[in-house]
């Protein structure tokens, strides 16, 4: 439609132009002695708009042609950030996919675009630790090192990256770096935390694992079993004497003492250290909060010395226990090895062979036939020992 409107619009002006020739009489005439040029008006009107026309092709032309090497320039930086945009997504892509060779040369291609040459190393770098080329990944990161804008992202990529290798020390170095910047998101704490615990830095993975707790980033179970680790690791460190573990157990938060597993490793290591009545009173009070046979077992190893008031009161507080519980094999071998201990054969017998009867363990049945044989030797009853100590034996055996 609009081109017929253009062709009806170009005919009306070439019958305007014909008409208004036809009727025009003007003549123009050039005078350059001895010379003169006569021409119609019509003619003169023709000439000079065909000499415009010439002449500004000629302008346009000339300004093309000045025009030309900028528009070449132009066509090569288009051509090279369409490469280099179209490197950075095959590598992103072949990343993602786990094709890592593919990543690391697209990754190539990509920088060679300085506008992508950080984020091509980056993402080069990522690949090449993939392949477990430290070499080449190392290079890749160095080449990010002057670039500012992406200095958070090299630093969480070299801890994650160094994390994941087992380079604790250089990975908390970069943690100490993304620190100094202010940076502290919370990805930054996990794989802190993650640094930390290679590095055996128990004290600091306590202290992440209760800020991730704050800001609710760890799952409720990974968070109980890396406070368990840190725990475990820092009762049972041999070099601690009483003293220490007793400083270090005081460090431990309330909500965290009365957890069975936590509670039994602290008995356990005051048990080693003689520190028996701490031992039972960390036991008895994870005890009142949660039931627990590992606690029961550094209970009972907690035990004091034969007629001591802290034995009859372990004893006074397992027959309180067994009468809620009366099916706890592990509360009776307790029970029964504590009466053993003060002498009271009858009790002890009656426990330790109830123990014997729901035992599902052959831990406890191997220890509660160890106690009998220990029992009746000390009464006298060397055939009932000896009956007892094969038990054992054979238990020990299966």
């Amino acid at each position: 439609m609009r081109l017929l409107l253009w062709l009806v619009a170009l005919m009306a002006a070439a019958i305007g132009v014909a008409v208004t020739a036809r009727f025009n009489p003007g003549n123009v005439v050039f005078f350059y002695p001895p010379h003169r040029i006569d021409m119609s008006l019509n003619l003169f009107v023709v000439l000079t708009a065909a000499l415009f026309i010439i002449m500004y092709g000629m302008l346009r032309a000339l300004r093309a042609t000045v025009a030309m090497p900028a528009k070449v320039a132009a066509y090569r930086q288009r051509k090279r950030e369409r490469d280099g945009n179209k490197g950075l997504r095959d590598a992103l892509k072949a990343l993602f996919e786990g094709r890592f060779g593919h990543a690391e040369k697209a990754a190539m291609r990509a920088a060679e675009l300085p506008e992508n040459a950080g984020l091509a190393a980056l993402i080069g770098a990522r690949a090449a630790h993939r392949m477990r080329q430290s070499s080449r990944r190392d290079n890749w990161l160095a080449g990010v090192v002057n670039d500012n804008s992406l200095k958070t992202a090299r630093l969480m990529t070299m801890t994650e990256l160094l994390v994941d290798d087992h380079q604790p020390e250089a990975a908390l170095d970069a943690v100490a770096e993304l620190n100094a910047s202010g940076q502290r998101h919370i990805h930054a704490l996990q794989w802190s935390m993650k640094a930390h615990q290679q590095a055996k830095n128990w004290p600091e993975v306590l202290r992440l694992v209760r800020s991730l707790d704050k800001h609710k980033a760890l799952h409720p179970a990974l968070s109980s079993r890396l406070r368990e680790l840190a725990y475990e690791a820092l009762l049972s460190d041999s070099s601690h004497d009483a003293e220490s573990i007793m400083r270090v157990w005081s460090t431990v938060p309330t909500a965290d003492r009365v957890k069975p597993y936590i509670a039994a490793r602290a008995a356990t290591a005051l048990n080693a250290r003689g520190l028996h009545d701490e031992a039972r009173a960390t036991a008895e009070e994870a005890l009142r909060v949660e039931w627990d046979d590992r606690v029961v077992r550094a209970y009972r190893d907690a035990a004091g010395g034969a007629g001591s008031p802290s034995l009859l009161a372990q004893i006074e507080h397992c027959e309180a226990w067994i009468k809620q519980r009366p099916t706890d094999a592990e509360l009776a071998l307790t029970l029964g090895s504590l009466c053993l201990k003060q002498k009271l054969w009858g009790k002890a017998q009656r426990y330790l062979e109830q123990a014997l009867s729901d035992a599902s363990e052959p831990r406890m049945v191997r220890e509660a036939h160890l106690k009998l044989a220990q029992m009746h030797e000390a009464l006298g009853q060397h055939e009932e020992a000896n009956a007892h100590f094969r038990q054992c034996a054979l238990a020990s055996i299966l």
